[in-house]
């Protein structure tokens, strides 16, 4: 796969991007100023918030996925095996936030039908729920094998990458989500609990793009 640096500068853009559509995405889903209940919100969600959240699990996971690219340009200096293992994890990984956030239209659209015809919401939207979270144990050894190679990696410094961007991959983030989950409070806990693995990602892919920006792979040798 030919990267330079230039390329890896777009990739990582896209990655972002991705980052941010499926963001839009579950505010399209959950965003309601006056609401916290994120079920109850996506029973009261317009068709086309639905439909427009629907087609952004395609195009954030397209995006996601082209911004792998970058991540492969940062490990060039790593083994061919813990480059590939790492992008086949981040690969998964992605894939499987568009699958996820696909298969959230189901529970938008059983909580809708709920809201409709006044039914017991969590009763309605149980089996797509316990279908969705069921979908999420796929992706969770994954995300340990991925964060043990990377941040093993970048700490050792056989990647591109300098090792602050570890403070920045998703692991550290993910394990500050229940702080978060605990002092926000309103439509703040909406915004950044609502979307916030996706802003983990945006957040990650901008600290890698601002690390490799002037970065090459001959400066490593």
């Amino acid at each position: 796969m030919g990267i330079n640096q230039a390329w890896c500068r777009v990739l990582g853009i896209l990655g972002m991007l991705g980052g941010l559509v499926l963001f839009a995405g579950d505010m399209l889903f959950y965003y309601n100023d006056t609401n916290t209940d994120l079920l109850m919100n996506m029973g009261q969600a317009s068709d086309t918030r639905i439909l427009l959240s629907g087609i952004s699990a395609m195009v954030g996971s397209w995006l996601y996925m082209l911004g792998l690219g970058q991540v492969y340009y940062a490990f060039k200096p790593s083994s061919t095996v813990v480059r590939n293992l790492v992008l086949l994890c981040l690969a998964g990984i992605f894939i499987a936030y568009g699958v996820v956030h696909a298969a959230y239209v189901a529970i938008a659209t059983t909580a809708k039908v709920a809201v409709q015809n006044q039914l017991d919401i969590e009763a309605t939207s149980a089996l797509s729920l316990r279908i969705n979270d069921a979908l999420r144990w796929f992706v969770y050894p994954l995300f340990a094998v991925l964060s043990f190679l990377f941040i093993k990696q970048v700490w050792q410094l056989k990647t591109l990458y300098p090792r602050w961007v570890i403070l920045f991959f998703p692991f550290i983030p993910f394990l500050f989500q229940s702080l978060f989950n605990n002092v926000l409070s309103g439509t703040a806990w909406v915004v950044i609990m609502g979307g916030y693995l996706n802003l983990m990602l945006v957040l990650f892919f901008a600290a890698s793009t601002i690390a490799l920006w002037n970065r090459t792979f001959e400066q490593k040798k």
